[in-house]
């Protein structure tokens, strides 16, 4: 499947922390034989050298966290591409706690973005590929062949993360807890979560992620066929773009 430019297909997901767009972005590229990217694993990766190296957050530069980043690089894969710092795969070391608590600061330095979004273009070029994270479809991909907004209840958010990370079903008190974890994070990260005009939005409150999934699949190929794409106003009057079931 290719798209406008006849070599290569790009899908832009983004949305707000927790709203499942990795998992959901390397199903959907596993679906149909594309490549994932996930930008916020570079953030993660500039943050895991800064949390190494600078010790505490309210001292880091962003010269020095850029300085430090130039040590991360994305290694293609069989399904997707993948951080390593300074050669070496660190995937459980992004995922930890130390960096989590820490990313949101360097995520908002406008050099470290410019850094990731560069990134993110160069392992683009001559690969279909799935890619989410922040800015993806407003400022990475302005063009991409097909953008999607994942939006859901903070409370969802909480439970399926925690869910995720505890493996057993949370507790109502855990899950107050890490919702408003999450939006607070949302404040945070409030500039950099922007639907594109013409994303499409995607509630997964009440859906499940293999549904998730055979929605966003479903988009892409009818975007590919040119087929079952309508333009619509939504009530603010603003153009987006909308799926129309089968």
């Amino acid at each position: 499947m290719s798209g406008g430019s006849g070599d290569s297909f790009v899908i832009a997901i983004d949305g707000p922390a927790a709203s499942g767009k990795s998992s959901t972005a390397q199903w959907v590229a596993d679906e149909l034989q594309f490549l994932h990217v996930d930008s916020g694993a570079l953030y993660r990766a500039a943050t895991a050298l800064a949390v190494r190296e600078l010790g505490a957050a309210d001292s880091w530069e962003e010269a020095r966290v850029v300085e430090l980043a130039s040590d991360v690089t994305l290694v293609p894969g069989k399904t997707s591409f993948e951080p390593r710092i300074r050669g070496e795969a660190a995937e459980e070391e992004i995922r930890g706690a130390d960096v989590t608590k820490c990313v949101s600061r360097v995520a908002q330095m406008p050099a470290v973005r410019a850094w990731v979004n560069e990134q993110v273009r160069r392992a683009a070029v001559g690969h279909s590929v799935v890619v989410d994270g922040r800015d993806i479809g407003t400022v990475v991909f302005p063009e991409a062949d097909l953008k999607i907004f994942l939006v859901a209840d903070p409370w969802e958010r909480a439970r399926r993360r925690l869910t995720q990370r505890l493996g057993r079903r949370p507790a109502e008190a855990e899950i107050a807890e890490e919702t408003e974890r999450l939006v607070q994070r949302d404040a945070k990260d409030a500039t950099q979560t922007v639907q594109a005009r013409d994303a499409v939005l995607l509630d997964t409150t009440y859906l499940t992620q293999a549904e998730q999934v055979e929605r966003i699949v479903a988009l892409a190929r009818a975007v590919a066929s040119s087929s079952r794409i309508v333009e619509v106003e939504d009530e603010g009057s603003r153009r987006v773009r909308s799926y129309r079931p089968a």
